[in-house]
């Protein structure tokens, strides 16, 4: 087995148990043990279960990144329509995110700083492609520029971040996905003529 086909079924497994378990209950042994590898195999990748649990939750996001950028990309959507399939797509896949979860409710009980870069990186990913979807929209009309824009997409992003623990921690998901449209034409209002 190639060190790569290696990684990644330890990366798979270790997705699956923390995904079941949360990063507390899950250890380095149980991985080595369901993936069938040494535990030096583990090691070899991966500095400690932190740096195993940073890796899955960095995967999870750039699952994320890949499909909202197909999103941010699309020519043949109106800026307000990209702004809107964004939003449910982002909560769609943040919501079967197992890992993100765990590092949501670790931010909320806890805190991870080993993943503290992961979380930065994403919020300046998501302000600079919403930044490119409303200069979209500027550019077509649909928008009228404001000269706070870097600070109204601060307060955006804390907006759905703010969303997340009741969405993805107490289960409320399922409850209030049905009135994601009301929710967006609210915040689309903020950024449409």
């Amino acid at each position: 087995m190639s060190i790569n086909s290696t990684k990644d079924s330890i990366l798979r497994v270790a997705n699956q148990l923390f995904s079941r378990f949360g990063f507390h209950k899950t250890s380095m042994d149980e991985i080595a043990k369901v993936a069938r590898k040494a535990k030096g195999s583990l090691y070899y990748h991966f500095t400690s279960k932190e740096d195993l649990f940073k890796e899955v939750v960095a995967n999870e996001m750039t699952r994320l990144k890949s499909q909202l950028s197909t999103i941010v990309s699309n020519p043949d959507l109106k800026a307000s329509d990209k702004i809107r399939k964004y939003l449910v797509t982002r909560m769609e896949i943040l919501n079967s995110a197992a890992n993100y979860h765990e590092m949501l409710k670790a931010d909320f009980f806890e805190h991870f700083r080993f993943i503290d870069d992961l979380r930065t990186d994403l919020d300046t990913w998501e302000k600079e492609n919403l930044k490119k979807i409303i200069l979209q929209g500027v550019q077509a009309g649909e928008i009228t520029l404001v000269t706070e824009i870097d600070v109204l997409l601060d307060m955006f992003l804390m907006v759905l971040k703010g969303l997340e623990i009741p969405f993805f921690l107490q289960n409320k998901y399922e409850k209030f996905s049905p009135y994601f449209d009301r929710l967006i034409n609210i915040l689309n209002k903020g950024f449409t003529t």
